[in-house]
């Protein structure tokens, strides 16, 4: 029989002081063990696009014809300790797809 653990994981943030703590629950043979950690302050960008394709390169790191992108992308995220890509709908994405509109009708314009 292959021994069976389960593996209980997750954080918590205090916006106002910025401190920040993990917690573990280790589960084994109906035994626990629980570990509370403090967590450092890091830099976390919650990154979000109605793109699948962008969302599911970035994920693996590549793509089949715009690698140079996806490279450029992943490039810009190397400042940030934690980059957590995110597809949403077109509908929860307006803010930025309306300014994306707008460049473009701008862009449009010029010519």
């Amino acid at each position: 029989m292959i021994p069976l653990y389960s593996l209980y994981t997750d954080a918590a943030t205090q916006p106002q002081s910025g401190l920040s703590a993990g917690g573990i629950l280790l589960i084994h043979n109906h035994q626990q063990v629980q570990h509370g950690v403090a967590l450092t302050a890091t830099t976390t960008v919650l990154f979000y696009t109605d793109s699948q394709i962008v969302s599911q390169s970035l994920e693996k790191r590549y793509a089949k014809h715009y690698q140079a992108q996806v490279d450029a992308l992943l490039a810009a995220q190397q400042p940030f300790q934690l980059v957590l890509t995110q597809w949403v709908p077109e509908k929860q994405n307006m803010g930025a797809h309306t300014l994306a509109n707008q460049a473009l009708h701008a862009r449009e314009d010029v010519k």
